[in-house]
């Protein structure tokens, strides 16, 4: 059995409605008899993702999800870790033993897939004992927050012992709220932290543009740059400076890139300080104190704290 699901805006001529429940009813009627549907009522469940009204906003967690992935390693009698990845620690391609059994760790992941090895299988583990220790958090949308979209990106440098390929890392808030997110391996090696950060702040460019286009379809204009957050000054000395350089020529196209969306105002660069930086929980592993002071950046909340 499958279902449809169908986003719908309401616009008027002057200004865009809120919860307009007579609107929404009459709309239903008219959906009624021209499909075959029923109303479910308050969203409260939707491919894996577990919805909780409050009064102070939405809270959004895969409870039952990190449950099953528990029981499926096998994981319920552990003890639970502070951190999903251990600092300084690099896993290698051909390092270690071959498991004897790939399935279930093909079942839980998809990096080293070809041959895994008995360490890739203890670090999907340590992740797990992760989610175990906190398997009711989620994302926090409250109540009122600003329609203002702000980015961050970031990049660890070289960090894949295997390739050198350096990761990029960005997020992107509504407000304060976080709406997307992304961590990926850069498709090319970079020659300095500074070509790894400014192709991290090339591909964050790309998200901005989109979202921005899809806010405007919404009726949530963005009047004002979007602020891309990065630590790189150097980077950012770049995206800024008119004149190209010999030693910018292979990112020239990156270069470009961003540089049409600052001159146009779709972003601004404002440089912010690596301890703020809150990106950096994408790219590399970190210490305790670290990791939950920029969890708690990205408004990922405990549900008992906020019923």
């Amino acid at each position: 059995m499958s279902g449809i699901v169908i986003l719908l805006v309401y616009v008027d001529d002057i200004i865009i409605t809120g919860i307009d429940c007579g609107l929404i009813t009459k709309l239903q009627q008219l959906l009624h008899a021209t499909f075959h549907m029923k109303d479910l009522g308050q969203l409260t469940y939707f491919l894996g993702l577990e919805v909780h009204h409050q009064a102070s906003g939405i809270f959004v967690n895969q409870h039952k999800y990190i449950q099953d992935l528990i029981t499926l390693a096998s994981l319920e009698d552990t003890s639970s870790v502070d951190t999903p990845m251990e600092v300084n620690v690099k896993y290698r391609k051909d390092e270690g033993d071959f498991l004897n059994d790939y399935t279930l760790y093909r079942r839980l992941v998809s990096q080293f897939m070809s041959a895994p090895r008995h360490l890739h299988l203890a670090a999907v583990r340590r992740i797990i004992r992760y989610l175990r220790g906190s398997p009711t958090r989620g994302l926090f949308f409250p109540t009122g927050s600003s329609l203002q979209l702000v980015a961050y990106s970031d990049d660890d440098w070289a960090g894949c012992p295997d390739t050198r390929r350096s990761t990029t890392g960005w997020c992107m808030f509504l407000g304060d709220a976080l709406i997307s997110w992304r961590c990926k391996k850069q498709d090319r090696v970079s020659k300095s932290s500074t070509e790894a950060e400014y192709r991290a702040m090339s591909t964050t460019c790309s998200e901005i543009v989109w979202l921005r286009g899809l806010l405007e379809e919404l009726g949530f204009l963005q009047t004002t740059s979007t602020p891309l957050h990065a630590n790189n000054t150097s980077a950012i000395q770049i995206a800024t400076n008119p004149v190209f350089h010999e030693r910018t020529k292979h990112i020239e196209v990156d270069c470009h890139s961003i540089r049409d969306t600052l001159e146009s105002r779709v972003i601004s660069l404002p440089h912010i300080s690596s301890d703020l930086q809150v990106a950096d929980v994408f790219t590399k592993a970190m210490t305790r104190q670290r990791h939950q002071f920029l969890v708690g950046k990205l408004l990922l909340v405990d549900l008992p704290s906020l019923i």
